[in-house]
Formats: C-alpha cells, structure tokens, sequence
C-alpha cells in the first residue's frame, strides 16, 4: 500500500494506541474491515474524533464484534489475501488478492448444477 492510500473493505487493519483506545482496550489489536459509513446519517457511535463525516468498521474476530473508528486511529497492516465473500443465489465468491483487487470465482456447488441441467 502506498503513502496516503485510503483503508479499504476487507483490509486488516490495527487500532492505533491512544488515550481513547486504550481505555477501551482495543489498542493493538487488528482487525478486518466490514464497512464504512456517514455517521451523520446513520448515528453509529464512533470511537475517535472525527475530522469528517466518515467513519470506518472494524471487526475483531477473538472478540466476536466490531466497532466503528475515526480513520485516524487505524493503521494498515495488509489486504487480507484469500479472504472469501459469497452472496446467496450467486453463484459465484470474491477472493481478495494480494494487490488489493477482487477476482471472481464460479462457485462450486455452482458448476455442479449447471453439470446436472446440461445432463438432462
């Protein structure tokens, strides 16, 4: 990643050490990126003093839950390679690549009932 690049989905990311995450424990810890939103419309507490109206969801898998950050209290740690996103009825999962970018993959379970209608 370079110098200024924005954190993205699915990112890992780590909790940079303030007086604020620190008091809450989460100082250190890395996480995976599940969202962003516009705090103002939506109301999720945000943890961190936002410098605009974005803030950034972290989830923590050893805690079971996530959170929503100020961007400038999270730290890029790496794309989080391999990392798999499938939508029902799709068909198809996402798998992150190292770069960043998403490749497209049919689905297994996919191929075989296309396998089956065309048998038939």
């Amino acid at each position: 990643m370079t110098a200024g690049e924005p954190i993205s989905f699915g990112d890992n990311v780590r909790v940079r050490a303030t007086a604020v995450t620190e008091a809450r424990g989460l100082a250190g810890l890395v996480g995976q990126v599940h969202g962003e939103t516009t705090p103002s419309v939506t109301g999720v507490e945000v943890i961190g003093q936002l410098t605009s109206d974005y803030a950034i969801n972290v989830h923590f898998q050893e805690r079971g839950e996530g959170y929503w950050f100020a961007p400038d209290l999270l730290d890029f740690v790496d794309h989080a390679a391999g990392t798999e996103i499938t939508l029902s009825g799709a068909g198809k999962r996402w798998v992150r690549r190292r770069d960043g970018g998403w490749s497209e993959e049919p689905l297994e379970s996919a191929r075989a009932e296309r396998r089956w209608w065309r048998f038939w």
